[in-house]
């Protein structure tokens, strides 16, 4: 693998990962002014402009991280791992379908538990290749954490 070829792999996975924060945002940004402004939230709520810088710095720390597991081992060789990846990156873009698009919190709670899931499952598989990898994806699933735990509440203030 050539070094122009390493960047540019950077690259598409930085457009990979953006471009699975922008099919989410087109379910979740009309939704933010309706009908997440009228349901009940708990007193710890982020304000809702914390969201997109939080968003887009995780997307391109993930880039970065699968861009790293990919670079060091290839597709052949990183099969689990990057398929691994590949899940929990079309679970994160379904969560925002589920819970926005679908005003289902309680459906997405459920999802957002294999979310989870599938973002720790990753995680280990990237630590297994590289230690700044696996601590990148760490933020990830540690807002992820934060998020099930918000989407639970709100799930149980709205039923």
């Amino acid at each position: 693998m050539t070094e122009r070829t390493r960047w540019i792999g950077l690259v598409v996975f930085i457009i990979v990962c953006l471009s699975a924060g922008g099919l989410g945002a087109i379910a979740t940004t009309p939704e933010i002014e309706g009908w997440y402004k009228m349901i009940a939230k708990p007193s710890w709520n982020p304000p809702g402009w914390i969201f997109g810088p939080v968003w887009t710095t995780l997307y391109i720390m993930m880039a970065i991280a699968v861009w790293l597991v990919w670079k060091q081992a290839g597709f052949k060789a990183a099969k689990l791992p990057l398929n691994s990846f590949g899940v929990q990156l079309l679970l994160n873009v379904a969560w925002s379908w589920i819970f926005f698009g679908m005003h289902r919190p309680g459906r997405a709670f459920a999802e957002i538990i294999v979310l989870w899931l599938a973002i720790l499952a990753t995680t280990i598989l990237f630590f297994k290749k590289s230690k700044i990898a696996g601590g990148l994806m760490v933020p990830y699933l540690a807002w992820v954490s934060f998020a099930s735990v918000l989407n639970f509440t709100i799930w149980r203030l709205n039923t």
